[in-house]
């Protein structure tokens, strides 16, 4: 089964185009207070979140696995600690030992002002958090799409599962050893939260093929024919 994750501060509407274009069977899960419920004593920590994802993955045989952005981050922790067939996942840096969190995250890690940043975008107009994040490259109505899924629960889950991923990921989840499962490092070209180099070096040290595409952070969106095409390819060469 081909499993889609999503990232922040999105739902798993993300991977409508995606699925759409790559026309087989898949699933795109809704992470625990991204556009539904969490479960009772959630804290929606990345643990927490990791565990979750794996007990979904075990209802099917086979996985191929696809995450992006902090579905990314859970996707490679998964490669490591849980059995699949594939792997691909993008924003390869964050795995990476000198990874240093970019402003957002940093805002949100900081009590008091995480709180207030997310009120402010609680308070924000749809119209105008769509027109934000057409700056990351979906049109405007994706990205008012994207934007209908904000509420109270995400805004609380994006503080607890940035804060618990200080000073980065690789300090909870290194060292970086290459995975069981093919993998593939997706660096979108144009994605202001990716690092090449970094990336790169990542690939490597997953023993992972590293592949670029010409989009930027919300390729699900953007660039759907061509993230199909890379992904189907990939999956062809897994035995």
């Amino acid at each position: 089964m081909i499993v889609f994750l999503h990232g922040v501060p999105e739902t798993a509407v993300i991977w409508r185009k995606v699925r759409a274009a790559i026309g087989v069977e898949s699933v795109a899960l809704s992470l625990p207070g991204f556009g539904c419920a969490r479960p009772e004593g959630f804290d929606s920590t990345k643990d927490e979140y990791v565990a979750w994802v794996a007990d979904q993955l075990d209802r099917f045989d086979e996985v191929d696995l696809v995450g992006h952005d902090w579905g990314a981050g859970l996707a490679y922790r998964l490669a490591l600690t849980h059995r699949l067939r594939s792997w691909v996942a993008d924003v390869g840096n964050i795995l990476h030992p000198d990874y240093v969190w970019h402003p957002q995250a940093q805002v949100w890690q900081t009590p008091g002002t995480g709180e207030a940043a997310i009120e402010q975008m609680l308070a924000t107009p749809t119209e105008t958090l769509a027109e934000r994040y057409t700056t990351y490259g979906p049109s405007l109505e994706d990205a008012r799409e994207m934007a209908q899924g904000t509420d109270k629960t995400m805004g609380a889950s994006i503080l607890s599962l940035y804060r618990s991923a200080t000073p980065n990921p690789h300090s909870h989840w290194g060292p970086l050893i290459p995975t069981d499962a093919p993998g593939l490092v997706l660096h979108a070209t144009n994605d202001p939260f990716s690092e090449e180099g970094k990336a790169r070096e990542v690939a490597i040290a997953l023993g992972a093929r590293f592949q670029t595409i010409e989009a930027s952070h919300f390729w699900p969106y953007e660039a759907p024919d061509k993230a199909a095409e890379v992904l189907t390819e990939f999956w062809a060469t897994v035995e």
